[in-house]
């Protein structure tokens, strides 16, 4: 019994001994009953890398048969064959050959989902949707060369652009819910609020799409290269400026002006809350002197 602690490299080996060479009960107990939880986790993992592993690999075999054999010639039979394993396999990751080339949405969906969870809770809901689909230009940005040609190939083929619309039309749905559970339903009810957040939470998470689409298509025909996440904060920011008041955090308390102002002789006395938007407390400066 001794020789089979020593088995396992020392890791049950207690500090002392009973007489008869064994370790004393209660601490074998507790080390057998610990041992297989980390070894559950390193099952999932590999299982999670090998699930990936595969898909990409489905990936790139239907992408190399559909440009040089064409998008409706190829079948799936081909596209398993060149990826090295069964029909069955395939359709355990993919449920049609345009879906195939698009292997990463569902991961990065999760990805996207876990920013808004871990959003801290005075971070304005518009940022957190903007960190929240920067997942979506990571997935992207991992492999310049095959993005591109992925896009290419779906503006050839109107099969894998209509895949490739749903696809974002799944962030688009994720984001619009988000920023839907980030608005006072209390102050619409009064009648007290000035805005229309059910409207601005939809066409706010359509203006972070399509900015971030709009900066990706950018990259994608300038073959994948220059800053791609410099543009797309530039991007963001124009869509902040625009939406950014009309959010949780940043939104003006009912009937709480965001700056005030006062003249007291040659003097300008502002005051103004500290997540107010510069451009309202500059008006409200400029309408304090008789400029606005």
């Amino acid at each position: 019994m001794t020789g089979g602690f020593t088995g396992w490299g020392g890791l049950l080996e207690p500090s002392g001994h009973s007489g008869n060479g064994l370790p004393p009960h209660p601490v074998t107990a507790c080390n057998v009953h610990h041992m297989p939880e980390p070894a559950k986790n390193s099952r999932t993992t590999a299982a999670s890398s090998q699930r990936l592993r595969v898909r990409r690999e489905l990936a790139a075999a239907a992408m190399e048969l559909f440009a040089t054999k064409g998008y409706e010639t190829t079948t799936v039979d081909e596209i398993a064959a060149t990826a090295g394993v069964a029909r069955r396999t395939f359709f355990r990751h993919f449920r049609s050959k345009e879906e195939a080339i698009f292997p990463d949405h569902d991961d990065t969906l999760v990805r996207a989902q876990a920013v808004l969870d871990a959003a801290p809770p005075h971070e304005n809901p518009l940022d957190t949707v903007c960190r929240g689909i920067k997942e979506v230009m990571k997935m992207y940005a991992a492999s310049p060369k095959g993005s591109v040609a992925r896009y290419k190939l779906t503006r050839e083929v109107p099969a894998l652009r209509e895949r490739e619309i749903a696809s974002v039309a799944r962030y688009e749905r994720l984001f619009t819910r988000y920023l839907l559970g980030h608005f006072d339903e209390e102050a619409h009810r009064d009648g007290v609020s000035g805005y229309d957040e059910p409207l601005l939470a939809e066409v706010a998470a359509s203006a972070v799409v399509t900015a971030h689409n709009h900066v990706l298509r950018r990259w994608l025909r300038s073959g994948g290269v220059g800053d791609v996440e410099a543009q797309l904060d530039h991007a963001f920011a124009i869509v902040r400026r625009t939406f950014g008041t009309g959010f949780g955090a940043s939104r003006p308390a009912s009937g709480t002006p965001a700056a005030t102002a006062e003249r007291r002789d040659e003097v300008l006395v502002t005051v103004a809350r500290t997540d107010a938007p510069l451009g309202e407390i500059m008006a409200t400066i400029e309408r304090a002197l008789g400029r606005g």
